[in-house]
């Protein structure tokens, strides 16, 4: 019987008492059969972190909170728009199929505007995480529909993952449940974007986090290693 793991700082959310000791145990197992020196493994800062992490500061210097407030100012929607799309596609994220639904539902001006205007208040605004967070889906939801659907969890998260990896995760279906499923956490999974499952992300990140910060080697940076170790969990490539 797996016996539930003890969090000395119980978190809120998705049904905690669903990770075991012994699915924490054979992710790390996996994630260093891959990667023996953890998060500071040279493979691992090549394959995996690197292109996130360019990102992120790429996003930081066209898009951090100054840059971004003062375009918006401007009424630069379009610009602000362009850059996002631009940092976004030197990345493997999205698929193909994504980033074209993207590009279509920005290129009107109101489209733009619409994203512009949330994404900011995503990420640099005011009040709860959680309001901000739906507004944000029922801002992408309202995006112009061009050649494919939009409100998806990889559109919907991976602005926050690249522009906030301090607090924000990227989710990707079926790779996260997988490894939800391995690790023996259930984070409450819905195909329909919403804050109950994002908060259920965000417990299970939290919870690997924690796990993960007592080894040594496997200490995590940023949600980016966090996203990392989840990604080698469930990804195709990644079976041993």
């Amino acid at each position: 019987m797996q016996r539930p793991a003890f969090l000395s700082n119980p978190l809120t959310g998705a049904r905690a008492n669903g990770v075991c000791y012994l699915g924490a145990a054979r992710a790390r197992r996996k994630f260093e059969l891959f990667y023996p020196d953890g998060f500071q493994d040279e493979t691992y800062l090549i394959a995996e972190r690197a292109y996130k992490e360019r990102a992120h500061v790429e996003w930081q210097a066209e898009l951090g909170p100054a840059a971004f407030r003062k375009l918006l100012a401007r009424g630069e929607f379009r610009q602000i728009a362009d850059i996002a799309i631009r940092i976004e596609s030197r990345t493997n994220l999205l698929f193909s199929f994504e980033k074209m639904a993207l590009r279509d539902a920005l290129r009107s001006p109101a489209g733009a505007r619409l994203f512009a205007h949330e994404l900011y208040a995503l990420l640099y605004g005011r009040g709860s995480a959680q309001r901000r967070f739906e507004d944000w889906i029922q801002a992408v939801s309202e995006l112009p529909q061009g050649r494919g659907k939009v409100l998806t969890w990889p559109v919907v998260t991976v602005f926050p993952f690249i522009a906030r990896p301090d607090k924000h995760l990227f989710l990707k279906p079926r790779v996260t449940r997988k490894a939800a499923r391995a690790y023996g956490f259930d984070f409450g999974y819905r195909p329909e974007p919403s804050w109950a499952v994002y908060h259920g992300l965000q417990t299970f990140g939290a919870i690997i986090r924690r796990d993960l910060d007592r080894r040594p080697g496997l200490r995590a940076r940023d949600m980016i290693d966090v996203q990392s170790f989840i990604w080698v969990q469930g990804a195709d490539e990644y079976e041993a």
